[in-house]
């Protein structure tokens, strides 16, 4: 079997430059990668987006996914040629539950007072509601650790989350059926590192690592994060 391609999915308030240190690193080891587009609009429809990306690679797949893309790996890692999942400072959502369900089982981190509510159209029904993070919060809330004149640009180029992703259900949970790794940032300011852990032991994960690193930590430690994505790698070519 040929080694896996890795498709490293980004989460809200993000795009896929947030992954571009670790997917440096794992080009420059040799690997192959995609890193697709999320329109963080529902979780339904970014993880069918994400499925159709994975089912049109010829071979393995390993899916690594960072905050709410945890959650969209979670659903679209049913598909079949997906060999393992990588949970990033990430949401590990069980059948049948959302976002808000899991994270309002813990004391909220500082992302909740730092959120900024927009409506946008909807063609042929009521308006959304975008989901973002105040612009000069974001730095200290969001991307802390990273450079700052780095952080002003993630800022200003965030992609919003819909206030509906937060309510929707898991329609399956891949973790079940799939082997799955995880990274825990112990100083993470947008999610409260006791939901990633919470959520990974649940799933009852191979491996987790926690690093002393805040959200992004994809951006402050990407030698890390890829050793950890080359450990899943290794496990599906192993088996």
């Amino acid at each position: 079997m040929p080694s896996p391609t890795i498709v490293l999915v980004h989460g809200a308030f993000a795009d896929a430059a947030s992954w571009a240190p670790v997917t440096r690193e794992l080009l420059d080891r040799g690997h192959r990668v995609l890193v697709p587009p999320v329109l963080n609009r529902s979780l339904s429809g970014d993880a069918a987006y994400v499925r159709s990306v994975v089912e049109s690679i010829d071979g393995p797949v390993i899916l690594a996914g960072h905050s709410y893309g945890g959650a969209v790996i979670g659903v679209a890692g049913a598909a079949e040629n997906v060999v393992g999942l990588v949970f990033v400072s990430g949401y590990v959502l069980n059948e049948g539950e959302s976002l808000g369900e899991l994270q309002g089982g813990f004391p909220d981190s500082e992302l909740a007072a730092n959120l900024v509510y927009t409506p946008y159209p909807i063609d042929g029904a009521d308006p959304g509601t975008d989901v973002s993070v105040a612009i000069d919060a974001f730095p200290a809330v969001f991307a802390a650790g990273v450079d700052p004149r780095a952080a002003e640009v993630f800022a200003v180029s965030q992609r919003p989350l819909s206030a509906a992703a937060f309510g929707e259900p898991a329609a399956v949970a891949a973790w079940k059926t799939k082997p799955s790794w995880g990274i825990v940032s112990s100083a993470d300011h947008t999610i409260n590192p006791d939901v990633e852990r919470f959520g990974y032991q649940r799933a009852g994960l191979k491996e987790v690592v926690e690093i002393d690193a805040p959200h992004l930590v994809m951006q402050t430690h990407p030698s890390e994060v890829a050793d950890l994505v080359e450990k899943a790698v290794a496990a599906t070519n192993e088996s």
